[in-house]
């Protein structure tokens, strides 16, 4: 019934959804399987993507040739940078979009490639022959034949959801959960662990007074994610904060006794940053408020994401709760919020490639490797899609480095240091920040992506050169061009920085922190050709560059001596054991890690410098 796949992807979440398009981009047949054809691409929680550090991940998709960015263009009702008033490495993007046309916008995607086929049906276990996995079983017995699988599961696997002292099995709300490919994949010899996330409550947002919150709107001028021509956003939606009382803490603590965050039936750990509302009342119970952010799911629905309020309290808590909010005291609620309990395997028993150690050809992505958000998943299914189809082409694997991407350092965490709460990507996991952008994604992965062979980067290589070009071209002017005292005093006086005593060129100006470029233009005519020859992306580069040369020139150096590092290779059968001078811990780790090189080797869990220096004295080096 089937012919054999190149790659076959479990799942059609956002790891899935990228996982299916990479290989497919890559030239190769793939299979995207799914127990529900129409939950594609589904936003399971909050309607958005980006954030802080979760923004710079989407641009590195796009950048790469995934399409989560130019989904969420084609689909967002706001769009907000973050961090504007901190440095150009905080900048994170942020969308918030409509949750319904996002999901369809991905399925025809998905639809229009011609080397995507679906198949809607639980998978049940993994054809393995001898150590390679060979294709998937589904639950009516049929055999999917592949060359390689990606597993993007998400919390499906043997999912509780828990409302309350209610216990129900699934994946979803109204979806049921995974069944078998845990207990296959522990007989093979795995490690597996349990996991828990939340939601919120869903509110009718016909009954809500915005007038007694904070309204939060878009940015002016909204950018993008995409590097492409994407349609500029028009019309935005606002957003609104709400904020959390003394009462409504008391109503939610008549439920504790029932919670089961509290009674031991939730196992799992849950996530360190984005904690329920009970969680947050009882670790922080001097703060007499919280801040609940309220997200609309769409243009044409009335539905309402309560962020900050995700709970797994009885229901007629939560509602009781909910209408103690300001601005709530009418609300009727759709769903209640509730918590999932799902399988997962720790992220050190794969390769940085994403490949497991102990079946060759099958790769996970996503929840599965212990991670939360649609961002990190998406950018491991990317990477497994990629890395899965590469070794069907049997070329080399596609691995980034921690300099070069945050899904470098996303990865390289999750194999080297393991997880064992939902890992959640934030600037400050990030030694190369300064590297790492969301405005220069395209000119550090473009290439890259280009080289491997990625349908569609053709185009967009153009696209960099050009903005490549037209950054030397800005620099060289502003290096040109003079400017005098009598030119620029009143001027520099007004904005709180010291006078020019004599005749500089523009560029040194520019240094300075009060000073940008756009109002540099205007009191400088003869830089007037910047402002019409190149739009604000590359002027905005062009001026963080230059601003922030020092620090750049800095942070490559260091990356350049810890890649030295990289460049120094460990075999896979290193007796680590017979190396008596390394700390037992560095012996088990890395007997049990096997890392391909010093590099990764320093950055395991438990592996000291003094290993490390042990390990080079060893080499020779």
């Amino acid at each position: 019934m089937f012919a054999e796949y190149d790659v076959i992807v479990v799942g059609a979440g956002h790891a899935g959804c990228e996982a299916a398009i990479a290989a497919a981009n890559l030239g190769q047949r793939v299979m995207l399987a799914t127990m529900n054809m129409q939950t594609i691409a589904q936003m399971s929680c909050n309607p958005a993507m980006g954030g802080v550090a979760k923004g710079q991940i989407v641009r590195e998709i796009d950048a790469l040739g995934g399409y989560s960015g130019i989904v969420t263009d084609r689909t967002m009702i706001q769009f907000r940078m973050l961090n504007l008033s901190k440095g150009p490495a905080m900048h994170s993007p942020r969308a918030q979009s409509d949750r319904m046309t996002f999901a369809n916008e991905w399925r025809m995607m998905l639809e229009a490639h011609p080397n995507v086929d679906f198949w809607q049906e639980m998978i049940t276990g993994i054809i393995v022959k001898d150590g390679r996995a060979k294709g998937v079983y589904t639950s009516l017995g049929l055999e999917i034949p592949g060359k390689t699988v990606v597993l993007t599961n998400g919390t499906f696997l043997n999912g509780i959801i828990h409302i309350g002292e209610k216990q129900l099995g699934g994946g979803r709300a109204g979806e049921r959960a995974a069944k078998g490919i845990t207990e296959q994949l522990v007989e093979l010899g795995f490690e597996a662990g349990r996991m828990k996330t939340g939601t919120p409550a869903r509110i009718d947002g016909r009954t809500l007074d915005y007038s007694k919150m904070e309204e939060q709107p878009g940015d002016d001028n909204p950018g993008r994610f995409s590097y492409t021509e994407t349609p500029e956003l028009k019309d935005q939606l606002p957003c609104h904060i709400a904020y959390t009382s003394p009462k409504v803490h008391d109503v939610l603590r008549e439920g504790f006794d029932r919670s089961p965050m509290f009674n031991g039936r939730i196992r799992g750990l849950g996530p360190r940053y984005c904690p329920s509302i009970e969680d947050k009342i009882d670790r922080f119970a001097d703060k007499d408020r919280h801040q609940l952010f309220v997200e609309p799911e769409g243009r044409s629905t009335c539905e309402i994401y309560v962020n900050g309020f995700s709970s797994s309290l009885p229901e007629e808590v939560q509602y009781k709760a909910i209408r103690q909010v300001e601005g709530f005291e009418n609300a009727k609620m759709f769903r209640p919020g509730y918590a999932i309990e799902y399988d997962f395997f720790p992220p050190t028993q794969l390769k940085a490639t994403l490949e497991t150690r102990l079946v060759d050809g099958l790769y996970f992505a996503g929840q599965i490797n212990g991670t939360t958000g649609y961002e990190e998943a998406g950018c491991q299914g990317m990477m497994a899609g990629y890395n899965a189809a590469l070794s069907v082409m049997e070329k080399d694997p596609f691995v980034l480095k921690r300099n070069e991407a945050y899904i470098g350092v996303l990865i390289d965490d999750l194999i080297n240091k393991g997880t064992n709460e939902p890992y959640r990507m934030f600037t400050s996991r990030a030694e190369y920040r300064i590297l790492l952008r969301q405005d220069n994604a395209d000119l550090r992965l473009t290439p890259l992506a280009n080289a491997m062979g990625v349908q569609g980067t053709d185009e967009r290589l153009e696209r960099v050169r050009a903005k490549e070009d037209g950054i030397k071209s800005i620099r060289k002017l502003l290096e040109k061009v003079s400017v005098s005292p009598d030119q620029l005093n009143d001027w520099l006086g007004s904005i709180g920085t010291a006078p020019l005593k004599q005749k500089v060129k523009a560029n040194s100006v520019l240094l300075r922190p009060q000073v940008k470029l756009d109002e540099l233009i205007e009191q400088v005519p003869a830089l007037a050709e910047i402002r019409s020859g190149f739009d604000a992306e590359i002027r905005n580069m062009a001026e963080t560059n230059l601003k922030y040369e020092g620090y750049i020139e800095r942070e490559q150096i260091v990356a350049d001596k810890m890649l030295r590092l990289e460049g120094i290779k460990l075999h896979s059968d290193f007796n680590y054991h017979g190396l008596q001078s390394l700390s037992m811990e560095a012996r088990t780790k890395m007997s049990e890690l096997k890392p391909a090189t010093i590099g990764q080797a320093s950055r395991i869990s438990g592996v000291s410098p003094s290993d490390v220096s042990v390990l080079l004295v060893h080499l020779g080096r």
